[in-house]
């Protein structure tokens, strides 16, 4: 799904590049796939994948389970672009998530790395859980990226990136893009347990291996960077992304072998009726 930028304090939709977030398909892959692979549904019928991009794991899905309809949910016709040009039988579908219901109910609802994007997740939760057949199950998968440096440096190079330390973009956008995305782990299980037979819950920290120039800000750009760069202006954009970069390269400087490590931390959720 694509990251949504921030326009007057509050969520918009932006143009999205499939092969910005390609260019570290490997890395968003594998949790992709560690979710898949603790849903403990033997057959699922009716499968939806919520911010599929560029549908990768939805045509696993509709792989492992051959007799599942498969639907590929985003609101990027960029990313839903790039899925159907992949051979396949999923549908692939446009819609906001934020007012989306399935047509049938689903036996597995699936989302990796999008729901971050969403805000008001406890009601958010609770309703997809409520849309689930009896014995169906909801795996998610979300980035805890707050307290990772890239994403504090984020914040504080809006409040004090400008000329002579002043702060860029409006309060409303700045407040709006720093919000806290994702919640504590035990905040999810509380929310979901009264409404589910089991709710397994777990944290994964990733040391990332990656190579090239400016690493860490070619990752971050295809994501949660994103709602920064299409909400400043142009000379904004210009003096944030300036500061920011030498920031980045002093926080991960690159290992001796010319390759640069970084920490990716992710929440996992699988719940089941």
């Amino acid at each position: 799904m694509e990251p949504p930028p921030v326009h007057q304090g509050r969520i918009a939709g932006t143009r999205w590049d499939p092969s910005l977030y390609l260019k570290f398909s490997d890395h968003r892959l594998r949790p992709a796939l560690e979710l898949l692979d603790r849903v403990p549904l033997e057959s699922p019928d009716v499968i939806y994948d919520l911010g599929c991009g560029s549908g990768h794991a939805t045509l696993i899905m509709a792989d492992r389970w051959p007799g599942a309809t498969v639907y590929g949910i985003d609101n990027s016709k960029d990313m839903l672009a790039e899925a159907a040009a992949q051979p396949g039988r999923v549908r692939w579908i446009e819609a906001d998530l934020r007012t989306w219901s399935p047509d049938d109910a689903p036996s597995l609802i699936y989302s990796n790395a999008t729901l971050q994007w969403v805000e008001a997740h406890r009601e958010l939760f609770v309703r997809l859980v409520g849309y689930l057949q009896a014995g169906g199950c909801l795996a998610v998968q979300m980035p805890l990226s707050w307290d990772a440096p890239s994403h504090r440096l984020m914040r504080e190079t809006l409040t004090s990136g400008g000329p002579n330390g002043k702060a860029l973009g409006t309060e409303d956008f700045r407040r709006a893009v720093s919000r806290k995305w994702v919640q504590d782990a035990e905040v999810y299980y509380d929310w979901l347990a009264p409404h589910c037979r089991q709710v397994d819950v777990w944290e994964t920290e990733y040391l990332q291996v990656l190579e090239g120039d400016e690493p860490v800000l070619e990752w971050v750009k295809a994501t949660g960077l994103r709602p920064i760069l299409v909400g400043l202006d142009e000379r904004e954009r210009k003096i944030f992304l300036a500061k920011y970069a030498r920031q980045l390269r002093a926080a991960y400087p690159p290992q001796p072998d010319g390759r640069t490590l970084y920490r990716f931390r992710r929440l996992f959720v699988v719940a089941a009726l």
